[in-house]
């Protein structure tokens, strides 16, 4: 699944220190632990805050007053399969993804936050349209292309919606071949057919034939976007028993967030109301009872807790009317190019930008993409539909005047559809050789020069002669990824002492490159 953040058509980067492994919160019936999947660094005692565990010894049981009771999450829940490593016993695991969530317990450093009683009221009428789903799951064997895996059997929540739909998460149903749906206070399972999956969002629409499914029960109505610090609520059928399950928090973070089941990177809202197994698809409550995303996924990682992430609003009404106009799920468009950050103020006076402009410097262009025939590689986009694009690649849009925060520009090209117009802003044709020393320029790291000042650069040594030797006003290097770097060349060669001052570096270049 995933590990880190990496933005499109940047080269991945990779670091121990900050691997992050996102795990689906999908209940699998009959999974088997395996030696090849990842387990937690610790793992939690349930009877670490028991005052009669036997940790303590002889004597009499420690007094407990009503402040030292802790309010422990939903037990440890079994691995489940992914699409991504065979074993040999014919079952799949994600090869990131550690998919064994733990209890995590409230310590007395932890002030818990009280569940929010009224809350949970306004969401009891709408809770009946929350179903549990049953999916048996049969994956393609890619190395016998003519023979499938051994099926096997997962259980997760979705939600009622207008026209006699079902919502739940894309990974829910993957390689399904048969699923179910049994609603809340019901002994019955009731068939239902798959009527489009969204890998890209991880949302997939399902229906019931069968009319005795539908009645008595009334669809949930979509809210708006919430704001940092709204009170949320999660409602599913996560493992730990069978009927349902209510958990309560509030929003922390709206970002651009990456969806590990497809790999993609769209809108997501982080809660900190407990997300685990079982819980997938399931919806989130706002105070008013209207449903403001879908649970699909939740950060594991030993530095971190109670992180859960929701698909918001905007994305989940894209796939719905996507599916509405076309009659089938068609995807999340993107702009088709690659680009480069604009944070260097002397780079921007490079590419002929004023003190009041800024933007995005187009880097390379899909050559299939529609774009290739309007833009070009070094052109500077300053803005996407009216939006002016920040030099971090941020867009000024109603989604930072009203929730005060900026978000990648990409958010704004992910909310248009397959076929859709938009109007880009572009400055082309101004770049003169300026550049300042460094700002700007860590985010580039191990990457090939391929050229400097225009002539091809054969070897390292090469290189460190063409520039000791450049009278030019400005170095410009060109890298690999159709990336560029300027600096003043007076300006980096008086730099370059006290760099090596303070990096305690004994020279420039080793001695066989001076000669």
């Amino acid at each position: 699944m995933g590990e880190g953040k990496r933005k499109r058509g940047r080269k991945p980067k990779t670091s121990d220190e900050e691997t992050k492994d996102f795990q689906h919160a999908t209940t699998t019936a009959n999974d088997v632990p395996s030696a090849s999947v990842p387990t937690p660094a610790t793992e939690p005692n349930p009877d670490a805050n028991n005052p009669s565990s036997s940790r303590r010894g002889r004597g009499r049981p420690r007094k407990i007053t009503k402040n030292e009771n802790p309010r422990p999450n939903i037990g440890a829940s079994p691995e489940r399969r992914g699409t991504r490593h065979a074993e040999q016993n014919g079952d799949f695991t994600h090869a990131t993804t550690a998919m064994t969530t733990t209890t995590a317990i409230t310590t007395a450093a932890v002030v818990s936050e009280p569940v929010r009683w009224e809350t949970v009221v306004k969401v009891v009428p709408s809770m009946d349209a929350v179903v549990k789903v049953f999916c048996v799951h049969t994956e393609p064997n890619f190395s016998l292309m003519w023979q499938r895996k051994r099926q096997y059997s997962s259980s997760s929540s979705g939600f009622i919606i207008g026209g006699k739909r079902v919502l739940t998460n894309a990974h829910s149903v993957e390689h399904h071949t048969q699923v179910k749906l049994k609603k809340r206070g019901s002994d019955t399972k009731y068939l239902a057919t798959v009527l489009a999956i969204g890998t890209e969002c991880d949302i997939a629409m399902l229906t019931v034939s069968d009319d005795e499914f539908w009645e008595g029960v009334s669809p949930l109505e979509f809210g708006d976007l919430p704001a940092l610090q709204d009170a949320v609520t999660v409602v599913g059928y996560p493992i730990g028993g069978d009927t349902i399950s209510v958990t309560s928090g509030v929003v922390s973070r709206m970002e651009i967030l990456s969806y590990v089941h497809g790999s993609t990177e769209l809108l997501g809202l982080q809660i900190d109301a407990a997300i685990n197994s079982g819980n997938s698809g399931g919806p989130a409550f706002n105070d008013r009872g209207k449903c403001v995303g879908i649970a699909f996924q939740s950060l594991k990682h030993e530095d971190v807790e109670n992180i859960g992430y929701v698909i918001p609003t905007p994305v989940i009404m894209h796939f719905i009317k996507d599916y509405e106009r076309n009659g089938a799920y068609t995807g999340f468009p993107v702009l088709g190019v690659e680009w480069q950050k604009m944070e260097n103020p002397d780079l921007r006076v490079a590419m002929g930008m004023g003190p009041d402009q800024k933007g995005v410097r187009i880097r390379r262009i899909e050559p299939t993409a529609p774009e290739s025939q309007v833009l070009k590689p070094s052109d500077v986009i300053l803005s996407f539909d009216g939006a002016n694009i920040a030099n971090d690649g941020t867009g000024d849009a109603w989604f930072h005047s009203r929730h005060g925060e900026r978000i990648g520009f990409s958010y704004l090209v992910s909310q248009k559809y397959t076929g859709d117009y938009a109007l880009v802003k572009v400055l082309r044709n101004s770049e003169v050789l300026v550049a300042d020393i460094n700002i700007g320029y860590e985010d580039i790291v191990n990457t090939q020069v391929l050229a400097f000042n225009g002539k091809p650069v054969k070897n390292l040594r090469s290189l460190a002669r063409m520039v000791e030797s450049c009278v030019d006003e400005y170095l410009k290097f060109d890298l690999e990824y159709q990336q560029i770097v300027v600096l003043h060349t007076k300006t980096a060669k008086a730099a370059t002492l006290d760099i090596l001052t303070t990096h305690c570096i004994p020279a420039a270049m080793s001695d066989d490159l001076k000669t």
